[in-house]
């Protein structure tokens, strides 16, 4: 029975966090944990150490934690993963390409839109369902600021997170009054263990320290001159499940550092 045991908001509510091992995916897996949400975590490999991780999020947070494998590009396992039955539906999966318009390989470019836009439409489809049937369900699509604004060589993510948006808006309409909400998280640049990695090559090429990468090249559109957070979105994803928010449905929430205020 869902409800707030020992202070837990999400108590006995079941989350499925996509593309969740790493990143914002893992920061949201943690938030949800934290909160009392049994999760399940996915990636697209199926490796020991994908179910330690599953094993160490439970251990932490003292809720049921399991990893289950799926590639998000195969519409079929997308819904096999949300459809078993979940309260709580978070689609973070994602890719990136970068290249102009008419460089841009249409292989790569179906693949981003299948895994950061389809995928979503696949699990929601199977999600929902049971959401209904419960009279209680959280959607929470993670966006981008390029779900709101636009990048030059970024066509096809660009595209998929406008398409996100939509759909979050669309999903939100068809499920108003029945006791599920859809909304969209929009994050600028967030400090993840890939950006992190990129960080020593931008140093070496263009001859600067970490904090001048760091303000001038990475976060040259971001205001706030700092990155978000993987913890910050979480807590993002974890308010929009949490009773709070029962009335937030059909919008976007940009945690970008003034990046969409521009």
């Amino acid at each position: 029975m869902a409800g707030e045991r020992g202070g837990r908001a999400l108590a006995g509510r079941r989350a499925v966090v996509t593309g969740s091992t790493s990143g914002i995916g893992l920061g949201i897996a943690e938030a949800l944990a934290a909160a009392g949400a049994a999760v399940t975590i996915n990636s697209f490999t199926d490796r020991a150490e994908d179910h330690a991780l599953a094993d160490a999020l439970a251990r932490r947070h003292g809720v049921p934690v399991r990893y289950v494998g799926a590639d998000m590009a195969d519409g079929a396992a997308c819904r096999a993963l949300a459809g078993g039955g979940c309260d709580i539906l978070v689609n973070n999966a994602g890719i990136q390409h970068v290249a102009p318009i008419e460089d841009f390989p249409p292989e790569r470019w179906n693949a981003v839109l299948a895994i950061d836009l389809t995928s979503a439409f696949h699990t929601i489809a199977a999600a929902l369902p049971a959401m209904r049937a419960a009279g209680w369900g959280r959607v929470v699509n993670i966006a981008s600021a390029h779900g709101l604004t636009a990048s030059p060589y970024k066509g096809a993510y660009v595209a998929a997170k406008h398409g996100l948006v939509g759909l979050t808006k669309t999903v939100a309409l068809e499920c108003a009054g029945q006791g599920v909400t859809c909304n969209a998280v929009c994050p600028g640049y967030v400090l993840t263990p890939m950006v992190e990695a990129q960080i020593p090559d931008q140093m070496r090429t263009r001859g600067m320290d970490r904090e001048t990468v760091i303000r001038e090249v990475m976060l040259e559109r971001q205001p706030s001159k700092q990155f978000a957070t993987t913890d910050q979105i979480g807590g993002v994803v974890a308010f929009l499940c949490s009773p709070a928010a029962d009335q937030i449905t059909g919008t976007t929430i940009s945690v970008d550092g003034g990046w969409t205020a521009l």
